[in-house]
């Protein structure tokens, strides 16, 4: 067997003993307790990951795609959650700016692995209005507005040099110490309005609990929920 064939085995076996670790017990969900709409059920879930101990519990993979249909992702921060829909925040000009420009339509994903459990929510975006983004920018911390102010009109675009980088971060701290009031004309804060979420909770003997909530006007609550086998 040839090295690469060793390392490609080596690398197939790696894969097959990882597992994925869990804080105890896992959680039970009884589909029956769950409430007519989803807002409450995905607060309560994620307030129950950050007390587990689960790192970054309000990161989420936000998936995108333009008016090619192809997708990209990546991972940012929830801003908040609420009878509006799921908040976050980037430059329009951005490439998730420009896809949602041209594709007004995403997905999150939040992954919880010590209670083993995920969401998933899609739906419609739309931006919150200058205001909204502006007092946005304004709660981000001083590192994150310093970012925010370096990025603005660059985010996503091809980066000359490292030390480019570095010029335009020294730049963008020195303006958010002086300036903590400071806009980005392209920071925008966007709002997906789900029509869509789905709660995944696994089970020890793979017996895996879904819930899909889909919008239904005519509904109690304004949805209609279901159960999908696994």
């Amino acid at each position: 067997m040839s090295d690469d064939q060793d390392e490609a085995e080596a690398f197939r076996a790696l894969l097959r003993g990882l597992r994925v670790p869990h804080a105890g017990d896992l959680p039970v969900f009884d589909p029956d307790t769950a409430p007519d709409a989803p807002l409450p059920l995905f607060r309560r879930w994620l307030r129950e990951a950050a007390e587990s101990g689960e790192p970054g519990p309000h990161t989420m993979t936000l998936a995108t795609a333009g008016a090619d249909g192809r997708p990209s992702q990546r991972t940012v921060m929830l801003h908040d959650a609420d009878e509006r829909g799921w908040h976050f925040g980037t430059h329009r000009t951005s490439r998730k700016g420009r896809e949602l420009t041209e594709n007004p339509y995403a997905s999150l994903a939040f992954h919880w692995m010590r209670p083993g459990r995920q969401v998933r929510v899609s739906g419609r975006v739309g931006e919150a209005g200058p205001e909204a983004s502006a007092a946005d920018l304004r709660g981000r911390s001083p590192a994150a507005l310093a970012a925010a102010l370096a990025g603005s009109g660059r985010q996503s675009e091809t980066l000359g040099s490292y030390e480019e980088l570095l010029r335009a971060f020294e730049a963008a701290y020195e303006r958010a110490g002086r300036e903590p009031d400071a806009t980005a004309p392209t920071w925008t804060l966007y709002v997906l309005e789900a029509d869509e979420v789905e709660f995944y909770q696994e089970e020890a003997r793979r017996r895996h609990v879904r819930v899909r909530y889909l919008r239904a006007p005519e509904e109690p609550g304004g949805w209609r929920r279901e159960l999908l086998w696994p």
